[in-house]
């Protein structure tokens, strides 16, 4: 099978780790030497003089391809318009990529236009279907059905790529009642759980790994108390302030925040007036080598997210054997099946609060917790990932189970 992907979340020589799920998915695809795989990621850049602050500016032209995410990509650039041009974003996304797309299709064919996200993704995909004559096929992952699918402008081109698509994948069985409830046809939604690297995600003793991430400069977390973890963008959807005001009612325990974005300044201001910042940790971004060492040293990683499809750091926390503590939300059911995983909670302080309590008071092993994850690995991933393109090909009816 000949496949372009377009994936607007991707590595890429700025933000090598922008992504990394999505290339590590496509990686795994690419290395079983069936499929003939070219990923395309538009980098947005805003008008000049805007654009002179953009660090994608500097970025090689359309022509120009990079291996930075293990795979060969092509990063054509096209127009944002900042804060309100997100709704057409597909159409100049899709005007930036064609000619490249175009070029690549006269030099070899290809069989299919695959999408990594529902939006933008999603809608560019149909665009370029359309202009070649191919099948297309879309990945929803939660955001970016939750969040753009609240929009009736997006929401409208999402729901035209999924009535031309052949096929639909989710990460979850909820997010796809999620898609139904905004009219996706259900005869075309497949389920599609995420990988899970299980080289550098698996339980190290935990008493090893927090004298590991203590003796790092860059990390110096605490030695000694109970350690929470945090990871991921510190944005407000992620809800790193609920687990600030959840510290309170936690006294011996630690906090720390793997993680960067715009949120970081506030949430300090926050543990200041809580009076909690000298228990709190800002880790920054934290390299994808040291994640696992992090997740292993904590003794409960919790990620009161406001919305999720099925988040890959919740199968990475685990495969490390550290219980999770994360709100009724996504696939959250389909993972934590009973309290040897953690807890499912509110979205409020007390109740994180109460489930960080319980998990301390009887913790479980570390490898009944990551038995939890057992099934998941990149190389299932994409073995599924190739059964449903080719069933597509096929003209075969998707299977719409896990």
């Amino acid at each position: 099978m000949r496949i372009v992907s377009i994936a607007t979340l991707f590595p890429n020589p700025v933000k090598p780790g922008f992504g990394k799920f999505v290339s590590n998915q496509m990686r795994a695809v690419a290395a079983r030497g069936d499929v003939d795989l070219t990923m395309i990621s538009p980098l947005g850049i805003p008008p000049w003089p805007l654009s002179l602050r953009e660090p994608y500016a500097s970025l090689a032209k359309v022509e120009d391809i990079s291996d930075v995410a293990g795979i060969r990509t092509h990063y054509p650039r096209f127009t944002t318009i900042p804060m309100i041009g997100g709704d057409s974003n597909p159409a100049r996304i899709a005007k930036a990529v064609l000619p490249l797309v175009r070029r690549l299709h006269a030099e070899k064919p290809f069989d299919l236009v695959d999408a990594q996200f529902f939006f933008p993704d999603g809608p560019v995909a149909a665009i370029i279907a359309r202009e070649l004559g191919l099948p297309m096929t879309v990945k929803s992952r939660g955001a970016d059905v939750h969040y753009w699918g609240r929009r009736p402008d997006a929401l409208e081109q999402m729901q035209q790529a999924a009535e031309q698509a052949s096929g639909l994948l989710t990460v979850s069985k909820a997010l796809r009642e999620d898609m139904l409830a905004l009219g996706m046809p259900a005869d075309k939604i497949a389920v599609h759980y995420t990988g899970l690297d299980r080289e550098r995600f698996h339980p190290t003793e935990r008493g090893a790994a927090r004298a590991l991430v203590s003796a790092i400069p860059t990390l110096g977390i605490w030695t000694k108390g109970p350690l929470i973890v945090t990871p991921g963008a510190l944005i407000p959807r992620k809800g790193q302030g609920l687990v600030l005001e959840a510290l309170i009612h936690l006294p011996d325990a630690r906090l720390a925040l793997a993680g960067a974005g715009e949120d970081e300044m506030r949430l300090r201001a926050e543990a200041k007036v809580l009076g909690i910042l000298d228990r709190v940790h800002f880790l920054g971004q934290v390299d994808h080598e040291m994640l696992p060492q992090v997740l292993c040293a904590a003794d409960v990683m919790v990620l009161p997210s406001a919305s999720e499809g099925l988040a890959n750091v919740w199968i990475e926390g685990l495969a490390c054997g550290t219980p999770i503590v994360i709100p009724d939300i996504g696939g959250a059911r389909e993972i934590v099946k009973d309290p040897s995983a953690g807890r499912i909670v509110e979205r409020t302080p007390e109740a994180i609060a109460a489930a960080v309590t319980d998990i301390l008071a009887d913790p479980p092993s570390q490898a009944e917790v990551a038995e939890h994850v057992s099934r998941f690995s990149w190389g299932v991933n994409a073995e599924n990932l190739v059964h449903f393109w080719r069933a597509v090909l096929d003209g075969e009816p998707v299977h719409t189970g896990s």
